[in-house]
C-alpha cells in the first residue's frame, strides 16, 4: 500500500489502483476522504457490510457512506448495486451517499442515483478525485461527464479485453 503522502499528493495512476485488490482500494478512498477533510472515515467493507465500505463524517459534520467498486475499467456498474447502497444510506441513516468505482455507471444506474441523490463518481471523476479535486466539488457534476455514444465506444475500445 502507497503511504498516505503519495495519496495526498496524488501520485497514484488509474493503472496503479486497477490493480489494487478491492479493500485497498477501499483504504485508497478512505485516505482521499481524509485528505479532503472528513472525520471519523473508516472502512467497513466485507461479509456483513451492509453494502458499504467506507463511513465517516464530510467537513461540515453530514454523515456518508461510500460503496466502492474496483471493477475492470471495460466493465459497467449495474442499477442495483447502486438500488444497494440506496438501502445502505438508509440502514446506516447517512446524510450523504457516494459510489465511487472505477470504472463507468450504466445510464440506469446513473438515473437511479441522480433521481435519488447519490453521488456517483465514476472512473473520470474518481480520476480528478485522486488528482487533488476536492470531492465535494465533484458533487457539482453529479450525473454527468460520461459521455455521449462517441466517448462510450473509444471507451469499449479502449478497455475492451
Amino acid at each position: 500500500m502507497e503511504t498516505a503522502g503519495q495519496i495526498t499528493a496524488g501520485r497514484r495512476t488509474l493503472a496503479v489502483i486497477d490493480t489494487l485488490p478491492g479493500t485497498q482500494f477501499e483504504e485508497v478512498v478512505a485516505e482521499l476522504c481524509r485528505r479532503d477533510g472528513c472525520t471519523q472515515v473508516r472502512t467497513v467493507g466485507g461479509t456483513g457490510d451492509n453494502r458499504a465500505d467506507v463511513l465517516g463524517r464530510l467537513p461540515d459534520g453530514r454523515s456518508m457512506v461510500i460503496q466502492c467498486k474496483r471493477y475492470a475499467p471495460h466493465r459497467t456498474t449495474a442499477s442495483r448495486e447502486v438500488r444497494d447502497l440506496l438501502g445502505a444510506k438508509v440502514h446506516f441513516a447517512a446524510d450523504i451517499a457516494i459510489f465511487v468505482a472505477a470504472t463507468r455507471f450504466s445510464r440506469q444506474a446513473e438515473a437511479f442515483a441522480v433521481g435519488h441523490q447519490i453521488l456517483t463518481l465514476h472512473r473520470d471523476f474518481f480520476g480528478l478525485w485522486n488528482n487533488g479535486t476536492p470531492l465535494l466539488s465533484l458533487a457539482e457534476v453529479n450525473g454527468r461527464g460520461q459521455g455521449g455514444a462517441t466517448h462510450r465506444s473509444r471507451w469499449k475500445q479502449t478497455h475492451s479485453k
